[in-house]
Protein backbone atom coordinates (compact mmCIF):
# COMPACT_ATOMS: atom_id res chain seq x y z
CA UNK A 1 0.00 0.00 0.00
CA UNK A 2 1.03 3.53 -0.88
CA UNK A 3 1.51 5.57 2.52
CA UNK A 4 2.60 9.38 2.72
CA UNK A 5 3.04 10.87 6.00
CA UNK A 6 2.76 15.13 5.67
CA UNK A 7 1.56 17.86 8.22
CA UNK A 8 -1.99 18.41 8.84
CA UNK A 9 -4.57 20.53 7.72
CA UNK A 10 -7.79 21.85 8.66
CA UNK A 11 -9.24 19.61 6.08
CA UNK A 12 -8.03 16.67 8.06
CA UNK A 13 -9.58 17.24 11.61
CA UNK A 14 -12.29 15.08 11.44
CA UNK A 15 -10.86 11.74 10.21
CA UNK A 16 -8.20 12.49 12.89
CA UNK A 17 -10.41 12.83 15.63
CA UNK A 18 -12.73 10.10 14.81
CA UNK A 19 -8.76 8.09 14.71
CA UNK A 20 -8.25 9.44 17.74
CA UNK A 21 -11.30 8.70 19.32
CA UNK A 22 -10.94 5.08 18.30
CA UNK A 23 -7.89 4.68 20.15
CA UNK A 24 -9.16 6.39 23.25
CA UNK A 25 -12.16 4.53 22.77
CA UNK A 26 -10.37 1.06 22.69
CA UNK A 27 -9.06 1.80 26.37
CA UNK A 28 -5.64 -0.27 25.84
CA UNK A 29 -3.10 2.32 24.62
CA UNK A 30 -3.61 5.95 25.35
CA UNK A 31 -4.41 7.88 29.00
CA UNK A 32 -6.90 10.05 27.81
CA UNK A 33 -10.98 9.15 28.77
CA UNK A 34 -12.62 11.93 27.36
CA UNK A 35 -13.32 11.83 23.30
CA UNK A 36 -12.70 14.80 21.25
CA UNK A 37 -15.52 16.78 19.52
CA UNK A 38 -15.23 19.27 16.57
CA UNK A 39 -14.33 22.25 18.73
CA UNK A 40 -11.95 20.30 21.38
CA UNK A 41 -10.09 18.34 18.34
CA UNK A 42 -9.43 21.41 16.95
CA UNK A 43 -8.12 23.05 19.55
CA UNK A 44 -5.86 19.85 21.01
CA UNK A 45 -4.16 19.45 17.37
CA UNK A 46 -4.05 23.17 17.62
CA UNK A 47 -1.89 23.33 20.72
CA UNK A 48 0.70 20.74 19.32
CA UNK A 49 4.33 21.40 18.46
CA UNK A 50 3.39 19.17 15.16
CA UNK A 51 1.19 16.63 13.43
CA UNK A 52 1.28 14.40 10.66
CA UNK A 53 -1.01 12.44 9.10
CA UNK A 54 -0.78 9.62 7.02
CA UNK A 55 -3.34 9.00 3.84
CA UNK A 56 -3.23 6.50 1.12
CA UNK A 57 -2.98 6.94 -2.71
CA UNK A 58 -6.53 8.01 -2.29
CA UNK A 59 -5.85 10.60 0.20
CA UNK A 60 -7.79 8.67 3.07
CA UNK A 61 -6.16 9.46 6.28
CA UNK A 62 -5.20 6.33 8.17
CA UNK A 63 -3.36 7.85 10.91
CA UNK A 64 -1.76 10.59 12.95
CA UNK A 65 0.49 11.73 15.17
CA UNK A 66 1.02 14.41 17.63
CA UNK A 67 4.52 15.73 18.89
CA UNK A 68 5.10 18.14 21.81
CA UNK A 69 7.95 18.92 24.63
CA UNK A 70 7.50 16.38 27.18
CA UNK A 71 8.69 19.45 29.61
CA UNK A 72 10.14 22.82 29.75
CA UNK A 73 13.03 24.78 30.73
CA UNK A 74 16.04 22.38 31.36
CA UNK A 75 13.77 19.38 29.92
CA UNK A 76 12.67 21.25 27.25
CA UNK A 77 14.47 19.40 24.76
CA UNK A 78 12.65 16.31 25.17
CA UNK A 79 9.88 15.59 23.57
CA UNK A 80 6.87 13.54 23.50
CA UNK A 81 4.96 11.67 20.74
CA UNK A 82 2.04 9.82 20.53
CA UNK A 83 0.50 7.59 17.72
CA UNK A 84 -3.20 6.59 16.04
CA UNK A 85 -4.02 4.74 13.77
CA UNK A 86 -7.47 3.75 11.94
CA UNK A 87 -8.58 -0.26 13.34
CA UNK A 88 -9.10 -0.22 9.73
CA UNK A 89 -5.76 0.48 8.94
CA UNK A 90 -3.58 -1.61 11.63
CA UNK A 91 -1.02 -4.38 11.02
CA UNK A 92 -0.23 -2.54 7.25
CA UNK A 93 2.94 -0.43 8.88
CA UNK A 94 1.41 3.07 8.98
CA UNK A 95 2.97 3.31 12.67
CA UNK A 96 6.19 3.01 11.13
CA UNK A 97 5.95 5.27 8.72
CA UNK A 98 4.47 7.79 11.16
CA UNK A 99 7.30 7.28 13.91
CA UNK A 100 9.58 7.65 11.11
CA UNK A 101 8.39 10.80 10.14
CA UNK A 102 8.04 11.66 13.91
CA UNK A 103 11.49 11.51 14.93
CA UNK A 104 12.47 13.31 11.35
CA UNK A 105 10.30 16.59 12.29
CA UNK A 106 11.57 16.75 16.07
CA UNK A 107 15.17 16.89 15.52
CA UNK A 108 13.72 19.78 13.03
CA UNK A 109 12.02 21.21 15.28
CA UNK A 110 15.36 21.15 17.73
CA UNK A 111 14.34 18.15 19.91
CA UNK A 112 16.87 16.25 21.61
CA UNK A 113 15.47 13.28 22.79
CA UNK A 114 11.58 11.90 21.75
CA UNK A 115 10.44 10.36 25.37
CA UNK A 116 7.39 8.17 25.43
CA UNK A 117 6.34 7.88 29.11
CA UNK A 118 3.76 5.63 29.14
CA UNK A 119 4.41 2.45 26.78
CA UNK A 120 1.41 -0.01 28.06
CA UNK A 121 3.88 -3.23 28.71
CA UNK A 122 0.55 -5.41 26.69
CA UNK A 123 1.36 -3.00 23.59
CA UNK A 124 3.89 -5.37 22.35
CA UNK A 125 3.28 -4.67 18.20
CA UNK A 126 4.37 -0.77 19.69
CA UNK A 127 7.09 -1.70 21.90
CA UNK A 128 8.97 -4.20 19.05
CA UNK A 129 8.28 -1.09 16.44
CA UNK A 130 9.88 1.18 19.11
CA UNK A 131 12.66 -1.27 19.43
CA UNK A 132 13.62 -2.20 15.91
CA UNK A 133 13.53 1.76 15.22
CA UNK A 134 16.54 2.02 17.75
CA UNK A 135 14.28 3.62 20.94
CA UNK A 136 15.46 1.96 24.56
CA UNK A 137 13.27 1.07 27.53
CA UNK A 138 14.08 2.74 30.87
CA UNK A 139 12.08 0.32 32.97
CA UNK A 140 9.06 -0.64 34.21
CA UNK A 141 6.51 0.95 36.00
CA UNK A 142 3.87 -1.62 37.64
CA UNK A 143 0.58 -1.43 37.36
CA UNK A 144 1.18 2.43 35.69
CA UNK A 145 -1.86 2.36 32.81
CA UNK A 146 -5.79 1.69 34.36
CA UNK A 147 -7.35 -0.54 31.31
CA UNK A 148 -10.76 0.06 30.11
CA UNK A 149 -11.62 -3.14 32.17
CA UNK A 150 -10.51 -1.92 34.79
CA UNK A 151 -7.31 -3.75 35.19
CA UNK A 152 -4.25 -2.49 35.67
CA UNK A 153 -1.12 -3.04 33.40
CA UNK A 154 2.73 -2.10 33.83
CA UNK A 155 4.08 0.62 31.59
CA UNK A 156 7.31 1.24 30.04
CA UNK A 157 8.86 4.26 29.08
CA UNK A 158 11.09 4.62 26.26
CA UNK A 159 13.56 7.36 24.27
CA UNK A 160 15.42 7.97 21.25
CA UNK A 161 17.76 10.41 20.63
CA UNK A 162 17.78 12.52 17.93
Amino acid sequence: MDVTVRNYGPADEAAMIEIWNQVVEDGIAFPQEELLDAESGRAFFAAQSACGVAEDGEGRILGLYILHPNNVGRCGHICNASYAVSRESRGLHVGEKLVLDCLRRAKELGFGILQFNAVVATNVHARHLYERLGFVQLGTIPRGFRMKDGHYEDICPYYHEL
